[in-house]
């Protein structure tokens, strides 16, 4: 049996997917039946556009359902636990000190779900995020990626 995925996220966004899943199942799905109910109105469904549209519509719908649900299940609840250890972890927002372009930047490490670059939100499983697990406030990291090699030096740790 093949071993289910788990999906590494903040409480605070597993609340977000069950709030969209609710949306979905509740509102959602009642707007795209009425939808589908209204095409059926039209007459002969061998030709209806509008019918079709709805009904690829009622697809899309119930494949997000699906996938949110998934997520749902196989969800693992990242707990932060800086303050105990000082270390770097899910949920911990840093402050790094880029020492090839002297530049300071915030990121908060996230699951894969959460991740969003241009928002400072780096996901714990790519290169950067998994460098960074693990390491003290004082600490230099250097990261390897495609483009050369990144340096830095961790200036601050938070929830």
């Amino acid at each position: 049996m093949a071993k289910e995925t788990k999906y590494k996220m903040s409480e605070e966004r597993y609340k977000q997917i069950q709030e969209e899943l609710e949306y979905l199942q509740t509102v959602r799905e009642k707007e795209v039946a009425e939808q589908i109910r209204e095409a059926r109105s039209f007459g002969d469904l061998s030709e209806n556009s509008e019918y079709d549209e709805a009904k690829t519509e009622q697809g899309k719908l119930y494949s997000k359902i699906a996938e949110l649900k998934n997520l749902l299940e196989n969800a693992e609840i990242i707990i932060d636990n800086v303050k105990e250890t000082g270390k770097i972890a899910m949920g911990s927002v840093i402050t790094v000190l880029d020492l090839d372009f002297n530049e300071e930047t915030v990121y908060k490490i996230v699951g894969s779900q959460e991740a969003n670059p241009m928002e400072g939100k780096i996901s714990d499983e790519s290169p950067f995020g998994a460098a960074l697990i693990g390491h003290k406030k004082g600490d230099r990291v250097t990261i390897e990626v495609p483009s050369g090699t990144l340096n830095f030096e961790i200036l601050d740790i938070k929830k």
